[in-house]
C-alpha cells in the first residue's frame, strides 16, 4: 500500500515539484495539497494522510502551528510532519521538533532526501537537513545512556556508520559510500541505537561529537 501524502505549501510551483517528485515513487502518493495552513489542518484531520509536508510560512496558519495541532505532544492520535522550508534558522528547527516534526528539510534539499525524509517518517525515524544537521549536534549535550541499557562496544563498522551520521550523512549515502543496502545501514543504525541507548539517529550524532570535543 503506498504512503499517502498532503502536500502543503503556498507556492503553486514547489507543490507540483513536489507532487511530481513523489508521485513518481511506487510506494508513495500524493493525495491533497494545500495552499495554506488552514486549510491544511481542515485536510489533514478529514484524510488523515500518512504524512504530511508542510511548509513555515503559509497564510492563515503557519507550518510550525499547523504541526503543533496535527502532531505536538497533547495530541492524542499525531500525524508525522516534515517541515520543509527555505529558511535553515536553528529556531525553526527546535520549535518543529519539540512541535513534534519528524523531519525538517530545507527546499533546496535533492529529491532524493525529500523521498528519504517521507520514508524515514514512516519508519519512526526523524531526518534533518545535512546542512543543519553538524551545526545543530555541536550545540547539543552529549545525551547520557538510557538508564539498564547496558551500553555495549560498537564493531568498527558501527562505529563507521555512527561516525557517517555525525556528519550528516543521509541513509542513502551511508549504503553508496560503504557498498551495502538501504536495509542493511537501517539494521545497523537500530543496533547502534540499542548499544549506545539512544532513541533515534540524532542521538547517535550527539554521542559521537560528545566523544570528538
Amino acid at each position: 500500500m503506498s504512503v499517502r501524502i498532503l502536500l502543503a505549501d503556498d507556492h503553486d510551483d514547489i507543490r507540483s515539484a513536489y507532487r511530481i517528485i513523489l508521485d513518481a515513487q511506487p510506494d508513495l502518493t500524493v493525495v491533497a495539497e494545500t495552499a495554506d495552513g488552514a486549510s491544511a489542518l481542515e485536510q489533514a484531520r478529514l484524510l488523515r494522510p500518512d504524512v504530511v509536508l508542510a511548509d513555515i510560512r503559509m497564510p492563515k496558519l503557519d507550518g510550525l502551528e499547523l504541526t503543533r495541532r496535527l502532531a505536538g505532544p497533547e495530541v492524542a492520535d499525531p500525524l508525522k510532519v516534515v517541515v520543509v522550508t527555505t529558511f535553515d534558522l536553528d529556531e525553526y528547527v527546535h520549535t518543529a521538533l519539540r512541535n513534534g516534526a519528524t523531519g525538517f528539510l530545507l527546499k533546496r534539499s535533492s529529491p532524493a532526501l525529500l523521498v528519504e525524509a517521507v520514508r524515514a517518517a514512516m519508519a519512526g525515524d526523524t531526518l534533518i537537513s545535512p546542512q543543519l544537521t553538524v551545526r545543530l549536534l555541536r550545540a547539543l549535550p552529549t545525551p547520557e545512556p538510557v538508564p539498564g541499557s547496558g551500553e555495549v562496544p560498537l564493531t568498527a563498522r558501527e562505529r563507521e556508520l555512527a561516525e557517517l551520521v555525525a556528519d550528516g550523512s543521509t541513509n542513502a549515502e551511508i549504503a553508496e559510500r560503504l557498498f551495502i543496502s538501504a536495509g542493511t545501514v537501517k539494521n545497523h543504525l537500530a543496533n547502534i541505537q540499542r548499544k549506545l541507548g539512544v532513541r533515534n539517529r540524532v542521538g547517535i550524532a550527539a554521542r559521537v561529537w560528545g566523544e570528538r570535543r
